[in-house]
Formats: C-alpha cells, structure tokens, sequence
C-alpha cells in the first residue's frame, strides 16, 4: 500500500511538468516498465483472431508487449495487415505520440512451426475427392495437355500453360515433384493418355570413327534468309518423254469414282552421283554443286520434318555432290525414306509402329503411299501417239534392249540455278527436275497460243483410316470431300506438311505451272491393296507454297548455309542427318569408303516385306 501511495505521489509531484511517474521517484521493481497513454473510451477486444490471414500475424505489435510472441501477437499484426474482411483497423489512442514504443520483431517467425501429434483436418477441396476448388485446380492444370488435342511430350519440357496450370492444382498426393491426374503424367513424364513417348531410331548408326562438325537447330534454320533474290533457273536439257493428262478424271468425285489401277512402267531415279548427265556437267564445270529435287526439296524444309533422315555429301575438288545413302530406304524399318513419302508425319499423333497393327505402320504406310503415288499418275495420262511429246534428249537411264516393260511418262529437266551473294564466290547448283505430264495450254495462261505445252506434276493424298490411331483426326472422305474439301484440304495440310511442302517445292523447282492432286482412298480400310480414286484437283505450285507459308529466300538460305560449311573442310565425304529425337540436324565427317558394303545395312525383314507389297512399284 506504501508503494502505490508513493507512486501517485510521484505522479502528482513530476519535475517535469508532463503527465507519467518521475523516474527519479519510481522504485526499482517498476523502473523497467514503459507506460503507454490510454483512454478511457477504450474497448477490450478480441485477444486473439484465429481466422487472421497469415500476412497481418506474421510479426508482433505493442499491444502484444515486449514479450509476446505466436498468436498473442496477432492483434498488432492486424493493425498492418487489416483483417479477413478487408476493413481497417481504428487506430489505438495516443499512437500517434507513442511512436517510441510501436516496435515490431525483426525475426522471421516462419521458421516456427506447430508440430501437432494428430491428423490434419482437411479443407474443402483438397485431396482425390475435392469439392468445387479441387475440380477447378484440376481443369486449369489440365490446359498444358488437354485430351482432345493429343499434344506429344518433350523430354524434359512440361509446357508453359501446363506448369501455369498447377498453380490451380491441390497439392495433396504430390510426393517428392510425382502426382497423378487422371494417368496425364507421372514421373516428370507426358503420359498422353497412357501411351508412352515415342522413342524413334537414328536412319544411319554414328560410328565411333565419324567426327562431328556442326550442330543446327531448326530454331536457328527457321530464321536463315538469302540475301539476294534468286533468279528464274536456266534449263540446260530436257529428257525423255511425256504423255499428255486425260481431262475425264477431273469429273471424278465420291459419287462417280474409279478404281486405282496396276500398271507396270518403268521409271528411274537414281541418285546424283549415279547420273551421267550430272557427271558431264561437272566435267564441263557448268557448277559447283550437283543435286536432285527431293534431296534439294528436302534440305529446304528440313525444319518440318519429323522423321530421321540422312545425306551423303561428297567434296571433290571444288565440286560438292549431295546423293542419297546406299540402302538409305530401308536403313530403319520404322521410318520412311527420302524418296518414299511419309504419311501424317507432322499429326499430333503420328502412325506407331508396332507388332499389332502392321497395315497401318509408318514403314507400310509410306510403301503404300509410295505405289498408289506411281500407279495414279500412270493411270491418268494418255497413252497414245497422238498424246506424247518427244523432248530433245532421250531418257538418260532407259535400256530398251534390256528393259521388258515400257517406259513411264516422264521428263528429267537440268535446270542451273544461281546461289551467289558476291562476284568473288559464285555457287551455282544443278538441279535434275522431274515433271510427270502435259497439258495443252489454257486461255489466258503464259504459254496460251504457243505451240509448248503446259508442264505439270502428279501427286495423290492417300486415305487410309480415319478412325485409326494416327490418322491426325482427317474426316471421313467419302462422306466430306465433295461438301467440305476446304476441310480436308486443311487437315492434310497440317498433318503432312513436310510432304506438301516438299512436293510443292520440286514443281517450282522444274518450272511446272500447275501440279495435279488426287484424293484416293482405300476400298476397305483393313485392305490396302484395292484403293479407288474418289476426286482431283489442280493447284499452283507458288500459290500453294504460299498458303502453307513456305518461304522460298529461307529455303535457299538454308541450302547456302550448308554447302558453305561443306566447302570450308577439305576434301572428303560427309553425312549430314537429322537427329531423331531433337529438333537439329548434325554434320559428321566420315571415312572415304563409308556405306561401300551397304548390303550389311539392309534389313532382310523390311525386304521381304517390301517384295510382297511391291505391286508395281
């Protein structure tokens, strides 16, 4: 009583004229306690708000005092953080003027934790059997791989909406960076829907004695340009022959069709090397490269493909041949070569190839593509005499004293084109074009009134299934075609995008004005033998290069960039080959004699089977 007679004493008594204890007449037990003004309109609140968000209790405040820690220094987290429903504290009498004693812990409190010896309550959607929250957070995690687009997993690549997504996904059931949704992925793995990654084999095997010289991505192709514009190609020979196109098959749709016919023709192509018109123009130093339009087509949208492929380039001198490998074709069952065309290699779910479905694998896919491409362009020419037209050379590779089947409609065109960015450094290429058959000239075309015909190229889409797997979601041709070609047009275009290109691209190469595609389909989709043509239709080759935004300056620069880095090594033999797996394509420098024994690197399976199909091819 004595000692809080003495305080207010001391109150009344204070030297320095202020309101508060004197500290000179505090006694000891009270001297280290600070005094804060109150009110006395003051209401006691809450001590403590549970249901505080996690920023405004993460620090203590003046009301929890100077030892006051955890939720007891909720109630001055509130005054910074405001509280769950958003309104502002009312600020505490006097705080204006206490400023001294408005401390806050520097400490971080997170490292604290609550260790509780039971099981954790969940909250409304988390876990396997959520709520509203759990079914949004798996909707939004599931845009990075949404089931109807099929999009196939990259190694090591998540995508940028599926990662985006997780943000909305429950975290319960991740166990060390591993959660299932639905079978989509586990493992760090794209599962698409239960099926596995697709593993492809290399065409040609790297041999330990092969070195290594560039690397190029297709990131870095898609942005090569030519710096001069190349000019209209000069012809240097035409051989062979051609027939001209029968117009009645420009009447054919779905509900008046014909059947694919079997005819036996006799058409070449041998590779650059091989050719002796070729190997005349190099000893005449007409240029310093020599190479095919499929090769050529080839290197140009090479950034399209998607299957492996492979080259060989040959320095000889300050000659450059670029032919295709010995046993190339058949050098991996699972992927079509060079010169066979692929089918629905770009689809988001290309073909697979597996020991359950051999009519509709990659390998005789692109067999069968490769004879219906022959035969219907065999079939819809005119042979008769009053529909040829003899060019100024014979064909270059025809034996008629050895050969027993007559000679195909086919014109092989020599065309030199000029690659140069100086006057110090010329590159020139020759090309050996193909064009398949004539037209006669129509009103209002370049070539209308003159007596030279129309050069055209034939080319045919095949249906197989189009409720197989890997039929990249094409509609049923017979049902869509006539009414909805646009429709069937833009699905193949996207779906086989390397061949279109490619094939668009050898009839600008050969000066052809229009190129010919049929639509044919199988007569019974688990029979790929019979196949009827259900319609056709004409296409400018520029124009349609155009609409599959192919663009001609960065063909040619992709083209100048590899031959540049052929002639900075010395003489030798290279392979230039597309990485199966990763979007780049690599150059190797091999031994002189590689691929001579190409018998070792023929499948004896995949020759056997292409002996049972070859029907006319």
């Amino acid at each position: 009583m004595a000692s809080l007679s003495s305080l207010i004493q001391s109150v009344v008594d204070n030297e320095t004229g202020g309101f508060g204890p004197s500290p000179s007449h505090l006694p000891v037990q009270f001297a280290d306690i600070p005094y804060a003004p109150f009110s006395k309109n003051d209401k006691l609140g809450r001590v403590v708000d549970w249901n505080q968000e996690g920023a405004g209790t993460s620090s203590g405040g003046p009301t929890g005092g100077a030892g006051a820690s955890g939720p007891a220094a909720g109630g001055a987290g509130q005054q910074r953080g405001g509280n769950k429903y958003g309104r502002e504290p009312k600020e505490a009498f006097g705080a204006a003027s206490a400023g001294t004693f408005a401390y806050f812990h520097d400490e971080d409190e997170a490292s604290f934790s609550v260790v509780a010896g039971g099981a954790s309550a969940k909250k409304p959607g988390q876990g396997q059997g959520g709520g509203l929250a759990a079914r949004q957070g798996n909707r939004q995690g599931q845009q990075g791989g949404r089931p109807g687009q099929n999009r196939p997993f990259q190694p090591g690549q998540r995508g940028a909406q599926g990662a985006q997504g997780q943000q909305g996904r429950p975290q319960q059931g991740q166990q060390g960076g591993r959660y299932q949704n639905n079978g989509r992925q586990q493992n760090g793995r794209w599962n698409n829907w239960g099926k596995d990654a697709r593993v492809r084999e290399p065409s040609v095997q790297v041999q330990s004695d092969w070195v290594p010289l560039e690397d190029i991505e297709f990131s870095r192709l898609a942005k090569l340009r030519l710096e001069v514009d190349v000019d209209e190609a000069q012809t240097l020979s035409n051989h062979g022959f051609l027939y001209e196109y029968d117009r009645t098959y420009d009447k054919v749709n779905t509900k008046n069709d014909k059947p694919l016919q079997v005819v036996d023709r006799v058409r070449y192509n041998p590779t650059t090397s091989d050719d002796p018109i070729m190997q005349e123009y190099a000893a005449k130093d007409k240029a310093r490269v020599f190479v095919t339009d499929s090769i050529l087509s080839m290197l140009m949208t090479a950034q399209r493909s998607v299957y492996p492929w492979d080259i060989v380039i040959t320095r000889d001198g300050d000659k450059l041949f670029i032919d295709k490998r010995d046993g190339g074709p058949f050098a991996c069952p699972s992927v079509p070569p060079a010169d066979y065309p692929s089918v629905n290699e770009n689809a988001a779910d290309p073909p697979l190839e597996n020991d359950k479905d051999t009519l509709n694998s990659p390998s005789a896919l692109s067999l069968e593509a490769t004879y219906i491409n022959q035969n219907f362009a065999f079939q819809v020419v005119r042979e008769d005499a009053s529909a040829r037209h003899e060019l100024e050379h014979p064909n270059p590779f025809y034996q008629a004293d050895m050969e027993t089947e007559p000679l195909a409609s086919c014109a092989f065109r020599y065309r030199k084109f000029d690659l140069s960015i100086t006057e110090e450094e010329e590159v020139h290429l020759v090309v050996r074009t193909e064009v398949d058959a004539f037209t006669q000239p129509a009103q209002g075309s370049a070539n209308a009134g003159s007596d030279e015909p129309s050069l055209i190229t034939i080319k045919t889409l095949n249906e197989w299934d189009s409720r197989a797997q890997g039929s990249g979601g094409a509609p049923d041709w017979r049902t869509k075609l006539d009414s909805q070609r646009g429709a069937v047009v833009a699905t193949e275009m996207k779906n086989n995008s390397s061949k279109l290109a490619r094939w668009a691209l050898q009839s600008v190469l050969a000066g052809a004005e229009q190129m010919k595609m049929g639509y044919v389909s199988r007569a019974n989709p688990r029979d790929s033998s019979r196949h009827t043509i259900l319609g056709t239709q004409w296409y400018k080759p520029r124009e349609f290069l155009a609409q599959m935004n192919v663009n001609l300056a960065n063909g040619w620069g992709i083209v100048r960039t590899i031959v540049d880095l052929c002639f900075k090594q010395p003489e030798g033999k290279f392979v230039l080959m597309r990485d199966p797996m990763n979007p780049v394509i690599k150059l190797y420098r091999v031994p002189m004699d590689a691929f001579e024994q190409g018998d070792d690197l023929l499948d004896e399976s995949v020759l056997a089977s292409a002996a049972a199909s070859d029907n006319g091819i």
